[in-house]
């Protein structure tokens, strides 16, 4: 099996993810034994960013790290164990409120894919990247 970068890479959909995780320096974080459970972006949901957005974060590397720690919960939780809890802290600090009333939400994104097993943890697919606040 492979880890969550490793996925990532390979799966045409998160270029602008494995573009933003290499320049924040996160690679050897998810690329450890963790578990983390990432909300994982695709390239859709950062082109609905104001133009921009992606380049503006790119060039402050501290805030682009901010929003994608919020993508990251330590451990390995499944769609099921997210619909029980209904709340998780992000390895930024944050608490993301998560929903499977209608569907499978995590804040204002709807998971597109959900249980994506890696070595290291579990990837759910975002329609839309989330945002602090």
């Amino acid at each position: 099996m492979a880890d969550i970068v490793d996925i990532a890479v390979s799966n045409d959909s998160f270029k602008t993810l494995v573009a933003a995780v290499q320049a924040a320096n996160l690679v050897d974080t998810l690329k450890s034994p963790g578990p983390f459970t990432v909300f994982a972006p695709n390239d859709q949901a950062f082109a609905k960013l104001p133009p921009g957005t992606i380049h503006t974060l790119l060039q402050n590397v501290p805030q682009l790290t901010r929003i994608l720690k919020y993508h990251v919960v330590p451990g390995k939780l499944m769609q099921a164990d997210l619909a029980e809890i209904g709340t998780v802290t992000s390895v930024e600090g944050s608490t993301i409120k998560i929903s499977c009333e209608h569907g499978f939400e995590v804040k204002n994104a709807t998971v597109l894919a959900a249980d994506i097993i890696a070595d290291n943890g579990v990837i759910h697919v975002l329609d839309t990247v989330i945002l602090m606040g």
